[in-house]
């Protein structure tokens, strides 16, 4: 006996019933997805809520979360093939405008993410104070940019200070130790620093320089993921938008999930603080803020740091390395 073959998938559908209906994403394997992330919360937080709130799942995405101490670590990792897509600072305005990788999502202006602290027990209580001395930070990343803003706006360039690099923690290590009078940091470092340093005093923080000098945190992946997984980065795009929501809309219902899951070390008031470090926008206005050409402006603010810096020779713009159209055809105002 010949079976017509659609009848008979719609004979089977039927009955199936209602167990088929509304759940596609159980019925489907899940797309695996291996993200990399840096641990402040103007990074990672919505990456965190999306989490708690089976929005990956929803839009089916199993993730993998990989902890990176910097940026640019972050990149190494993935233009080395062990990561789909990263979230990361500043050093977003880096790596794609070497052609290595694209962004595709905005996450948040670090509106005082990044602080300059120094030691008054060693003589230092102004920015007059610092020329001529070591200042321990992790060049191309957040402070580092900040830091560069900062000297220039009170009289310094970078031949009056010794700029030590290192991975933050071990700047921070260097600074609590004694070794360097300085340390250009991101939160949530400065609370290690409170603690440790009694002596400490915040010098200033980026807030002082916004937005002239806002700096962007955000996610990129490889030009090739890029290329080929457009409906992917969709899917991560309205994942992020449900966490970035929850954290603008319930902002203190959201701090505190979390922290109590993934900075219980940091005291709730001082992550809260740390929220106001950061400027997050619902997930329409961002829209406008990709339509309108500021993301793009913000990040072009800091490839030009890096291409003055010297570290980056024929500079990709940002309005080349980062594509906002993924954005715009899925976040609908």
């Amino acid at each position: 006996m010949t079976i017509n073959r659609r009848k008979f998938l719609a004979a089977a559908g039927a009955a199936a019933g209602t167990a088929t209906i509304g759940m596609p994403a159980l019925a489907q394997a899940k797309t695996k997805i291996r993200i990399g992330y840096v641990h402040t919360l103007a990074v990672d937080g919505q990456m965190w809520l999306a989490d708690h709130l089976g929005a990956f799942d929803k839009n089916g995405l199993e993730t993998e979360f990989k902890l990176f101490q910097t940026g640019l670590e972050l990149f190494q990792a993935m233009i080395g093939g062990s990561l789909d897509v990263l979230a990361t600072g500043a050093v977003i305005s880096n790596f794609p405008a070497r052609g290595q990788g694209k962004m595709f999502l905005a996450n948040a202006v670090e509106f005082a993410t990044a602080q300059l602290w120094v030691r008054e027990d060693q003589g230092i209580k102004s920015f007059a104070d610092l020329k001529g001395k070591r200042i321990a930070t992790t060049v191309g990343t957040t402070a580092h940019v900040f830091l560069n803003t900062a000297l220039k706006a009170n009289g310094l360039g970078a031949g009056d200070v010794e700029i030590m690099n290192q991975r933050m923690p071990d700047a921070v290590t260097s600074f609590i130790s004694g070794a360097v009078p300085a340390v250009a940091l991101w939160v949530p470092f400065n609370i290690t620093v409170r603690e440790k340093v009694p002596a400490a005093k915040k010098l200033v923080d980026a807030s002082a320089y916004y937005p002239q000098a806002a700096i962007m945190s955000g996610w990129a992946t490889t030009t090739e993921f890029h290329g080929k997984n457009r409906e992917v980065l969709a899917r991560i795009i309205r994942a992020w938008a449900e966490g970035n929501d929850y954290l603008v809309g319930k902002t203190d219902e959201a701090l505190a999930i979390v922290q109590k899951k993934q900075y219980p070390q940091v005291p709730l008031a001082d992550f809260k603080e740390q929220y106001t470090a950061e400027k997050a926008f619902p997930a329409a206005e961002w829209r406008k803020l990709y339509a309108d050409g500021t993301v793009t402006k913000w990040l072009q603010q800091v490839t030009d740091f890096f291409a003055a810096t010297g570290n980056i020779p024929n500079p990709i713009p940002a309005s080349k390395y980062f594509d906002p159209s993924i954005y715009l055809d899925t976040i609908k105002g």
